[in-house]
Order: structure tokens, then sequence, then C-alpha cells
């Protein structure tokens, strides 16, 4: 009597698949940023000068290796560093400032304390080689 038909099974075309793909790359290429780090901006002398500072305008600042930070013989927070420099610059606008750390420093701490010089505007930063 009634002859059952073979059933067929969907069949998903593919034939624009390729161009959908296409599409969407070029849509997501177009609409995505890339951030782009900055960095630390420092502005470093031209190679080979070297300039004469006398010793009363110069603020030394040791880092150790356990992170702890001395400003002249005295340690201070690295929180309370933007602060002092602060008040040493009110005292002498020609102040520079020698960070020094020693090779077991963190660099994160390291950066901190270059991050407090920037907020309390200290201009002249010079950089020591570490011990």
């Amino acid at each position: 009597m009634l002859k059952k038909r073979p059933k067929k099974t969907p069949e998903i075309r593919s034939d624009s698949m390729a161009d959908i793909v296409f599409l969407l790359l070029i849509f997501f290429l177009v609409t995505t940023t890339i951030d782009t780090d900055k960095g630390i901006s420092l502005a470093l002398p031209p190679k080979g000068e070297v300039k004469e500072i006398s010793k009363r305008n110069i603020t030394n600042i040791l880092i150790n290796a356990a992170g702890e930070v001395m400003i002249n013989e005295e340690q201070i927070a690295i929180g309370e560093i933007s602060t002092k420099v602060r008040q040493l610059l009110e005292q002498n606008d020609k102040m520079a400032f020698s960070v020094k750390t020693l090779r077991a420093t963190k660099y994160d701490v390291y950066i901190d304390v270059l991050d407090q010089l920037k907020r309390a505007n200290a201009t002249r930063i010079s950089i020591a080689e570490p011990d």
C-alpha cells in the first residue's frame, strides 16, 4: 500500500561560507582598537654630555632589595616620597635626585619611586647604575 519514503537529511549549504568569514574578519580588523603602551617617559641627555652638580644640589634615593627606600639616609615610606620631594624642591629648586637600587630590587618598587618623583614635579632625576 503506502511506501515509506526515505528521509532526507537537511544540508547546510556552504557555498557562501567563505564570503561570510571574510566579511567578519574585515569587520573585526576595522573595529578593533589596539592599545599602545606609552612606557615611562624620560628625557635623556645626549650621549657623552656630563654636567657637574654641586653636592648640596643632590639628594640620594636608595632602594634596597626588600623594597625599603631611604632619602639622604632617612628611611621613608614609598607613599610619602612625593611630599618629601616637594619640600626639598621648595627649599632648593635646582635639586637633582639620584635614584640608586640594588640588583635584587623589585622592578615595581623602582617604578613606584619614579612615579612618586614625577608626582612631585621633580624634573632632574639621575638613574644611577645598580650595585
